[in-house]
């Protein structure tokens, strides 16, 4: 507890003394007084009184063991059920060491007997200090709650207007420079047909192929930014992605689909896009891998997409690196429809990404009972991200 400055006024503290005889209840007081506190103590015996009094706001509870008709180990079991976290000591003229200890054990900040009481006051000051710093700490556990949630809504703002921003580039590079490239195309297959000088000829030829390269360059980029394959459907968009990847790197690519007429909500459809285009770039560039295989399956209600390959593999320097953002957007992305990412490499080697998304609001509850989300086994690392 603070102590006032010389400027400050003291604190008063106010204290519910649940206690059945007058007598005890002055002495109680004199030897708070004579320790130099000010306290305001106010005395309830019977037990509806005291559990009445509990509605009211205290700064400590000092409290007699024996008592008419109940014990002071009722009065702790009703701060519990309540949830007060207010300091509870206990004083008695004869306690036991087992009924010491129980009390302790259920939340009593201290225990006192009657025939000594010079440790009161240190005890009541440092059980009211523990509480405030308990509600300091409590308070800031909530506090830093709210900043992760505001994070995470930040990410998912963040990434669905990166999304946005690409869907209208991807629109302006197919209606103004995919147009104009077009144009451009008819226009010297016009001169080609019309020109006799074999130079010009020569150099339209080549002024075609510059064009149709930059063509093909725009439709890629376009997929890259906002792939129109995902129209048809996931299950189409992640073939035209495996064969595209394989003729692109060489790396052998699988695919396996447990069903092909998946239905699934807004939004999904692209987190899981994203996820793959994500993972097959990170074993392109890092994996020295010969093959990856994706597999896309819906069971009992969960979405669920693995990215294996039979590379290098992980270890955790790779994912404590500062910048390691790839796998942590994967992980915010995956959070904005309810899901998440689990990265694992065996000792054999490869690597496995898990995106793991439930549908169905029974298998939301189902995976909420059932999963533990804190536990990292041996080959996880993800949880050292």
């Amino acid at each position: 507890m603070t102590i006032p400055g010389p400027e400050q006024a003291p604190r008063v503290l106010r204290v519910l003394h649940v206690e059945d005889a007058e007598l005890d209840h002055q002495l109680i007081l004199a030897q708070l007084l004579r320790a130099g506190l000010k306290v305001q103590v106010e005395r309830r015996d019977a037990l509806p009184a005291v559990l009445e009094a509990l509605s009211q706001p205290w700064d400590a509870i000092i409290s007699d063991y024996n008592l008419p008709g109940y014990s002071g180990l009722d009065v702790l079991e009703a701060l519990k059920t309540r949830q007060l976290n207010v300091p509870f000591i206990l004083v008695s003229g004869e306690i036991g060491e087992d009924t010491a200890v129980a009390a302790m054990r259920n939340g009593a900040s201290d225990y006192l007997l009657k025939n000594n009481l010079n440790r009161l006051a240190p005890a009541l000051l440092h059980a009211i200090d523990a509480a405030e710093n308990e509600r300091a700490r409590r308070a800031a556990d909530q506090e830093l709650i709210k900043s992760k949630q505001r994070l995470h809504e930040l990410a998912g703002h963040l990434q669905t207007s990166v999304e946005l921003e690409r869907a209208a580039i991807a629109r302006e590079i197919h209606d103004d420079v995919g147009g104009s490239l077009t144009a451009v195309k008819f226009d010297l297959a016009w001169i080609d047909r019309h020109a006799q000088e074999p130079e010009v000829r020569q150099r339209v030829a080549a002024a075609l192929e510059t064009v149709n390269a930059a063509i093909d360059a725009s439709q890629r980029i376009m997929h890259n930014l906002r792939p129109a394959i995902l129209e048809q459907g996931l299950v189409a968009a992640l073939q035209w992605m495996t064969a595209r990847f394989e003729r692109r790197t060489g790396i052998e690519a699988g695919l396996r689909v447990g069903d092909e007429r998946l239905a699934l909500p807004p939004g999904v459809p692209l987190v899981a896009y994203r996820t793959a285009q994500e993972a097959l770039t990170n074993v392109s560039k890092h994996a020295l891998a010969t093959r990856v295989d994706v597999e896309l399956s819906l069971d009992s209600g969960v979405l669920t997409l693995e990215i294996r390959d039979n590379g290098r593999g992980m270890g955790p320097d790779d994912l404590a690196k500062e910048r390691s953002f790839g796998i942590r957007g994967l992980h915010e992305r995956a959070a904005t429809v309810g899901g998440w990412v689990d990265l694992s490499s065996p000792p054999g080697g490869g690597t496995s990404l898990i995106l793991t998304v439930p549908l169905a609001q029974d298998a939301i509850d189902a995976l909420d009972d059932a999963t533990d989300f804190g536990k990292d086994d041996a080959t996880s690392i993800w949880g050292r991200v």
